[in-house]
């Protein structure tokens, strides 16, 4: 196989990946919170093939991570009580068994112990890190735009909202929830509204992500005819030579 063969091979490997990934934006269009991601790439130069008077380095393309886009989703009404949106930065928090975690699905519940949880069951913190309990019995519960709980005129909490600054910190674990793979500290998000009765939508756009997808398989087409062509030019010299010699 020469070196042509290996590149076509590396960029085959690499729009798997990336079909992956747009098949993945697609399915989640519809998902609470979700964050559209896209396919980095980058060169690596490689010793190539022994050939005369060829390219060194020859230059193979690979993955470079994945890119996620924290920008803002349609906010929806739904009018729960505890469907919750994010108006600009931040992410709500919640506690795993293994720590941490942060979130901008804000479909949140009472458990039975009247306990603030996510929709995994994990609980939702407040601006210390506490865990959030409600009482229904007392009333009705109204968030104001800072995130405070209030049961008529007596506050009950407040939820947290954090931010960092560098999101690329945050990796994704499943669940629609991200964790801080550093140890850099969350901080308190500013200029962030929390809306009551709202939840928000995906930032995907799926007509821009069916259109990659075409665009991918046809690269990857592409690709693949001239990797044909190239065996269809070896096989025919060799066979030349053969009747040469």
């Amino acid at each position: 196989m020469d070196n042509a063969l290996y590149v076509g091979l590396s960029r085959q490997i690499l729009l798997r990946r990336e079909l992956d990934i747009v098949a993945n934006n697609i399915a989640n269009a519809d998902t609470t919170g979700f964050k559209v991601e896209s396919l980095m790439a980058r060169a690596e130069p490689a010793a190539p093939a022994h050939t005369a008077d060829g390219p060194r380095p020859v230059k193979f393309v690979v993955a470079n991570g994945v890119a996620r886009d924290f920008g803002q989703g349609a906010l929806r009404e739904t009018g729960g009580a505890f469907d919750l949106a994010i108006e600009g930065e931040g992410f709500f928090q919640v506690q795993a068994a293994d720590g941490a975690r942060f979130t901008r699905d804000g479909r949140f519940r009472l458990d039975e112990t009247g306990r603030l949880v996510a929709q995994t069951g994990h609980p939702v913190l407040g601006e210390g890190g506490e865990e959030i309990f409600i009482d229904p019995a007392r009333g009705a519960v109204s968030i104001a735009s800072d995130g405070t709980l209030s049961q008529g005129e007596e506050r009950v909490g407040k939820i947290g909202v954090f931010t960092f600054d560098d999101l690329s910190v945050l990796e994704k674990v499943g669940d629609n929830q991200l964790r801080n793979a550093s140890n850099l500290p969350a901080q308190a998000a500013e200029r962030t509204i929390v809306r009551q009765g709202f939840l928000e939508a995906s930032n995907v756009n799926p007509i821009v992500e069916i259109t990659r997808m075409i665009e991918v398989n046809r690269a990857y087409q592409s690709i693949s005819k001239m990797m044909d062509s190239e065996q269809d030019l070896a096989r025919r010299s060799v066979e030349r030579l053969g009747r040469v010699q």
